[in-house]
């Protein structure tokens, strides 16, 4: 069976990529950019906001293994869906969550999978994260991918201090 794509903006996308590595059916996983209208922004450009991109990350699946709504569903429980100011300890635009489809088929799942989450009540206040079509996607530079496995003192220390471990185990529990 072919592979397809899916496309999300989690904020730091350093701290995306593990989770979904891991995943059967998931063959890869690569970080880079995406929403604006800047032609190859670098890290640097898009981390000081000078482009209207977002840091995010495309996953390489085979539907077969691995559902869009499994996608989804591990998406959720990686990110502050309600937080419109960015993720954790990085704000602005570029931090911002969100859903990139492509097709109509991944646009009705991800709707419903956020009307479903905001009526869960898990959270005390409403979805915030975007859904749009996908688009230009730009893989970041090399030092950029596979972060975590290539500094991973760095990315340990960052991860620690982000705040985003302590608000994950607050909302879903500690991981197993």
């Amino acid at each position: 069976m072919p592979t397809e794509i899916a496309t999300f903006a989690g904020g730091c996308f350093w701290c995306m990529v593990s989770p979904f590595e891991y995943m059967t059916g998931v063959e890869k996983v690569v970080v880079g950019f995406t929403g604006g209208q800047e032609a190859d922004p670098t890290y640097e450009q898009v981390a000081e906001g000078l482009t209207e991109h977002r840091e995010a990350f495309q996953i390489t699946y085979d539907p077969s293994l691995c559902s869009y709504e499994q996608l989804l569903d591990a998406f959720w429980m990686l990110i502050d869906p309600t937080d419109d100011e960015g993720q954790f300890s990085d704000r602005g635009y570029t931090y911002l969550t969100a859903i990139y489809y492509h097709n109509e088929e991944q646009r009705v799942k991800a709707e419903l999978s956020k009307d479903s989450l905001d009526k869960s009540g898990i959270f005390d206040r409403p979805i915030v994260t975007d859904i749009y079509p996908a688009s230009v996607f730009y893989p970041a530079e090399e030092q950029q991918q596979d972060f975590h496995k290539k500094n991973p003192d760095v990315y340990s220390v960052y991860r620690s201090e982000s705040g985003r471990d302590e608000f994950l185990e607050k909302s879903w529990g500690k991981p197993e």
